[in-house]
């Protein structure tokens, strides 16, 4: 057997286990960004799994306008960790490409999360409309800030609120300029 038999596996748990947490991590950046309910039992789990490291970055990494700092430097190192797990088998990468590797696959996540986010909440809209769930209205508040400018743009027609679907695709056309050219430096 090759070395790569059980590599592989350990590779693929590890990066399970880091991606989970930096996307806790980066509900955690959201939620604080949109200024949602804190008392949510979601919201308390989330600041509850992400506390540990970010008490010891926040003197350094104050939160600006607020994003928090200190867990977007948590994102990067553990997004540059997976990326020097996967990207150290390649000839020629440098700490600055795993760094550009880290930024794109950060920003792809980000946007992944609002199109899905968006996309649930629009199956939920149908399936039972006005009655509160702790899940769906954090779901509202982070699709909030990406929403709002098209539903300005985009009034309902006969019922239906066709603003998700314009933000859905403006989103992965922000995907497709953005992601390839970060990539383009590595």
């Amino acid at each position: 057997m090759s070395a790569n038999y059980l590599t592989n596996p350990l590779v693929f748990i590890i990066n399970a286990v880091i991606g989970a947490y930096i996307f806790i991590m980066m509900i955690r950046v959201l939620l604080q960004y949109v200024e949602a309910d804190f008392n949510n039992p979601i919201s308390l789990f989330v600041i509850r799994a992400t506390k540990l490291p970010l008490q010891f970055l926040k003197p350094v990494f104050p939160t600006i306008k607020n994003i928090n700092l200190s867990a977007v430097f948590v994102m990067v190192i553990l997004q540059m960790a997976i990326g020097f797990l996967i990207l150290s088998e390649q000839v020629g990468v440098e700490v600055f490409g795993i760094f550009v590797w880290s930024v794109a696959e950060l920003i792809n996540s980000l946007i992944n999360i609002f199109m899905f986010s968006i996309f649930l909440t629009v199956i939920l809209s149908w399936i039972s409309p006005g009655t509160y769930n702790p899940a769906v209205s954090l779901l509202y508040k982070i699709t909030e800030p990406v929403m709002r400018p098209f539903q300005q743009f985009i009034p309902p027609m006969g019922g239906m609120d066709l603003s998700p679907m314009a933000a859905l695709l403006a989103l992965q056309v922000l995907k497709m300029l953005l992601i390839p050219p970060l990539y383009s430096l590595i």
